[in-house]
């Protein structure tokens, strides 16, 4: 408010605008005439003074209109570029928060669905429509150990189930030859345990390991289970080439050989797969569940997981033929600890013995010009125990070398709709303790058990959520295996490190102390016992066994150093593999919400049990 005495003491009181603006000094108010009692020159002082008012308010509005343009010139760059990022920062985000976590994919992956794997659904020539009420339940891509173990365990539940395998013929591989006694009581399970019978498959009831010159064997402890219950070792094909005839006795499995291109995907679910036959014709098939399952070189799964595989090292492979030699423990594998990885050797029929050379590496000495019958006779022959020596140098001799790079990828899964990886597609780990069909065949008793209550796979919000707890109740198992795998590996292999020499002599002893140090970690190798928990305890017991065997008699100071970087060594060892695995999957599964959406799992191998 200002208020405003005239030269003739008429007050007038002008109110403003809360701000403040400069009044221009060169106009000055005009001069009122004198008061009068004529009421006339009264209104003629206040008409003059009301043009004094205007042209004050026009000089604001003036000087306002200035200031307005001054800001807007000051601030209109900036705003502009704000108002940009901010844009573009919501539209980044948008997605996160609109798209349900079941179908969160990779950026990579979902573009590569959108430009090539992705197929329209349209009925066309060639295709077939396997939906509700029609031909299939489930699509099994692939029939090797996972495939086929599968097919069968969903077929005897009911369930129609169409499996499209590359090659119907006996696979040869090196591998997928030796299943632990874990893996056994689920083939008992899954109802295939004559799948190893009449193949010439070798029981298998503990582990030899020999080490400059000493050794010592580890048995499985199977003191609580049935007679028939122990590890088996066989010719990979023929175990698969069983369990497909198994399968295809049923007769709600249709079993045909063909390619899978690519998934059929409708809006983030998957509903079928594109494949090739064996004449070359290009069809369709259509079901509510499909489960790819094709191997370590699959090439589907990159739109279903974060594969992040690594090759730490090579197997090279050779068949020993026995005639008057005998493996220094029978019914064991053998496990030599050399320099500069293991050697393994155990047999596979009654007449032959598998033994694998790991190579640390991807690059191998060259089969061609004889550098690989060279590096074997002279870097590893002499440290194969005088038994097998002449046996080992034969099989050189012969030629038939095999290699095989050997892959290692925790499971990272993308929960999909309609789809599932199972076996080496989907999870690895280091071939050195014989792992993988255990994992594979108990990630089939889950996924059995949870599918028993879900009578129509078409509903594709309780399948998705029933797939999504797939990958808690899985883990206990798998991760404590896939750990084992991981840290033995590292632990056996030779090392120019002071502390790592230590640890990879104090689990040579430890396990030769026999008892818990013995039966604990076996039965941990042997998928008896997957406790995660006591696969850590006993891992760190190593180490601290390791600690006390440096401090007797006399602790000195360079050997409390060594002690210390073996405790480090060791936390670097298994720690990054835990991670990998993930401590709260691992550890805590129960803290995962998915866990509790499963039904109770039925302990199947409990009548393997006396």
């Amino acid at each position: 408010m200002l208020l405003i005495n005239t030269p003739n003491n008429i007050s007038f009181s002008l109110v403003f605008s809360k701000h403040k603006f400069p009044v221009s000094t060169n106009q000055t108010p005009p001069q009122l005439s004198q008061p009068s009692a004529s009421s006339t020159k009264k209104k003629l002082a206040l008409i003059s003074f009301s043009k004094y008012l205007r042209n004050t308010q026009l000089q604001f509005i003036s000087t306002n209109e200035k200031m307005v343009n001054f800001m807007m010139d000051k601030y209109i760059v900036p705003t502009f570029f704000v108002s940009l990022l901010g844009f573009l920062l919501l539209y980044i985000l948008r997605p996160r928060f609109r798209t349900p976590y079941y179908k969160k994919k990779d950026p990579k992956s979902i573009q590569k669905c959108e430009t090539h794997n992705v197929i329209s659904s349209n009925l066309t020539n060639g295709e077939c429509k396997l939906e509700k009420g029609s031909d299939a339940d489930i699509i099994i891509v692939g029939a090797g150990v996972a495939g086929a173990a599968l097919a069968h365990t969903l077929a005897k539940e009911g369930r129609k189930v169409l499996v499209l395998e590359r090659d119907l013929t006996e696979p040869d591989r090196i591998v997928g030859e030796l299943l632990q006694p874990g893996g056994y009581l689920k083939l008992i399970e899954l109802g295939l345990e004559d799948c190893v019978e009449d193949i010439d498959a070798q029981r298998v009831v503990g582990y030899a390991l020999f080490k400059d010159g000493k050794s010592t064997n580890v048995s499985y402890p199977l003191e609580n289970f049935h007679s028939d219950v122990a590890g088996r070792s066989f010719h990979n094909g023929r175990f698969i080439q069983k369990m497909r005839e198994k399968a295809a006795t049923l007769p709600n499995v249709r079993l045909e050989q063909g390619t899978v291109t690519s998934l059929i995907e409708e809006n983030g679910s998957v509903k079928g797969v594109q494949y090739k036959t064996k004449a070359g014709q290009e069809l369709k098939a259509h079901a509510p569940l499909t489960v790819v399952c094709d191997g370590c070189f699959s090439n589907l799964r990159r739109s279903l997981c974060n594969p992040k595989v690594d090759i730490p090292s090579c197997f090279v492979g050779l068949v020993l033929e026995l005639e008057n030699d005998q493996l220094p423990y029978p019914n064991h594998g053998h496990v030599i600890l050399a320099d500069p990885s293991p050697i393994l050797f155990y047999p596979i029929s009654s007449t032959e013995i598998r033994c694998l050379v790991d190579v640390p590496g991807q690059k191998l000495p060259s089969l061609a010009n004889g550098d690989m019958a060279n590096y074997l006779k002279t870097m590893v022959a002499p440290q194969v125990p005088p038994e097998l020596h002449d046996a080992f140098i034969t099989a050189i001799d012969k030629g038939h070398i095999r290699t095989m790079p050997n892959r290692s990828m925790p499971a990272a899964p993308y929960p999909t709709p309609g789809a599932l990886l199972l076996g080496d597609s989907f999870n690895m780990r280091h071939p050195l303790t014989g792992g993988g069909m255990t994992v594979a065949l108990s990630d089939i008793a889950v996924l059995r058990n949870l599918l028993k209550p879900l009578n129509d796979l078409n509903d594709a919000d309780e399948l998705c959520k029933y797939l999504e707890s797939f990958y808690t109740l899985r883990k206990p198992v798998a991760s404590t295996i896939n750990t084992l795998a991981g840290a033995l590996y590292k632990v056996f292999c030779a090392s120019s490190d002071q502390a790592r020499k230590e640890m990879r002599e104090a689990c040579f002893d430890y396990l030769s102390l026999g008892g818990t140090c013995s039966t604990g970690p076996v039965a941990l190798l042997s998928g008896l016992n997957p406790s995660p928990l006591s696969l850590v305890l006993h891992f760190f017991a190593v180490a601290i066994y390791g600690v006390g065997r440096l401090l007797v008699p006399f602790p000195s100071p360079k050997r409390l150093w060594i002690g210390a970087r073996l405790i480090s060594a060791a936390s670097g060892i298994i720690f990054p593999i835990i991670k990998a695995e993930g401590v709260r999957q691992m550890f805590f599964p129960t803290t995962i919400p998915a866990y509790h959406r499963a039904p109770p799992v039925n302990k199947g191998s409990d009548e393997a049990k006396k």
